[in-house]
């Protein structure tokens, strides 16, 4: 087994034994593998190895390394997008996770009805209101909400939040709890075509606590493919 492969089986061990302490079934969490700066090959080790969902931060390094990957991947954004790369993340993309502002969803609802499509989105939500991070406030999420159900082009599925980074992940617990809250808000208005399926929420450092709060979606990197040294460049 390659080391990737070594590392893909410890991380699936700890979600199925995370989901298990928290009462649920380790199938409902979904394995994200995050290849941002990844080389095409070693994405390509974690797809032989059985990792199926991966995960980009921008358009462009997807644009570059999604032909160099084989096999039957599903494509997630996970990082900010610019509204004037919605085109290109509509044709590259299966999810979108980082819709966090009206003009967005409208962009994509334009694109995504252009390319006769339906695109499954996660609303970001910045639970911890850290100015570095992007998504909507909590307090605007409703309105956001709304508006997505209103755009045939998007399918809203639910919610996804990056939490601060802390030493002890217990300590962002809170955060994840509160975006486990915020999805059953929007559960219980009963908006057409709107249910919270999924939850976006955790990374390598504190996925487990994530999952233990309801995350369906966890986002892995450094946990699957090391420290991040340098951009991956194409060549």
């Amino acid at each position: 087994m390659s080391n990737v492969g070594e590392k893909v089986a410890a991380v699936q061990e700890r979600v199925r034994q995370a989901a298990l302490r928290a009462g649920r079934d380790p199938d409902r969490v979904t394995l994200i593998a995050v290849t941002k700066t990844v080389p095409p090959e070693r994405v390509q080790e974690a797809v032989a190895c059985g990792v199926r969902h991966l995960g980009e931060n921008r358009v462009q390094e997807a644009r570059d390394k999604r032909p160099l990957v084989a096999g039957d991947a599903v494509w997630h954004l996970i990082g900010h997008l610019q509204t004037n790369k919605a085109r290109q993340a509509v044709q590259l993309f299966d999810w979108v996770h980082s819709l966090d502002r009206a003009e967005l969803a409208e962009e994509l609802h334009g694109r995504a009805v252009t390319a006769e499509r339906r695109l499954p989105v996660l609303v970001q939500v910045n639970v911890a209101g850290e100015a570095s991070k992007s998504g909507v406030a909590p307090e605007g999420l409703i309105d956001l909400v709304r508006l997505a159900t209103r755009l045939d082009g998007l399918q809203v599925k639910g919610l996804m939040t990056i939490a601060p980074l802390a030493a002890d992940p217990e300590e962002v617990r809170p955060v994840f709890r509160r975006l486990s809250q915020l999805a059953a808000e929007v559960d219980s208005l009963g908006l057409d075509g709107v249910r919270m399926e999924h939850l976006s929420m955790g990374m390598s450092h504190d996925f487990e606590v994530a999952i233990e709060e309801g995350a369906t979606m966890v986002r892995i990197g450094t946990a699957l493919f090391g420290e991040r040294t340098a951009a991956y460049a194409r060549g």
